[in-house]
């Protein structure tokens, strides 16, 4: 489960990270930033966006928080392929493939992405 963070808000506490770039099918790569004695993602970097974004917002991997558990998730994607032994609570938002985001995300959130969306259109670390 990946909460998209942006890069300005993490802070590594404790140990190394490790970025590895990784090929993708189309083309732009992602990048992982891996502990190093384990292996672990920790998050990732979508290089496909542009104008620096992958930069600006990890794809963080919820269980290498300290406390995951104030992200629980907003919704559940590609449900269409999920296991059949994996049963998602009744009231959770699930989607077969992907969502529309501006019907999707909360409010704050999208209030973060406007704000993030005029940084890059400036070019703001």
């Amino acid at each position: 489960m990946n909460a998209l963070i942006e890069s300005n808000r993490v802070e590594v506490i404790k140990g190394e990270i490790q970025n590895t770039l990784v090929e993708s099918p189309g083309g732009s790569g992602q990048r992982f930033a891996r502990c190093p004695k384990c292996n672990i993602a920790i998050w990732s970097e979508y290089l496909v966006m542009t104008g620096g974004i992958e930069d600006l917002v990890y794809f963080i991997r919820v269980g290498t928080l300290d406390k995951p558990e104030v992200f629980p998730p907003d919704v559940h994607i590609y449900t269409s392929t999920k296991q059949p032994w994996l049963v998602l609570p009744p009231d959770a938002l699930a989607v077969d493939e992907y969502y529309e985001t501006d019907a999707t995300w909360r409010p704050d959130s999208l209030r973060r992405r406007a704000v993030f969306r005029e940084r890059i259109s400036k070019n703001l670390p």
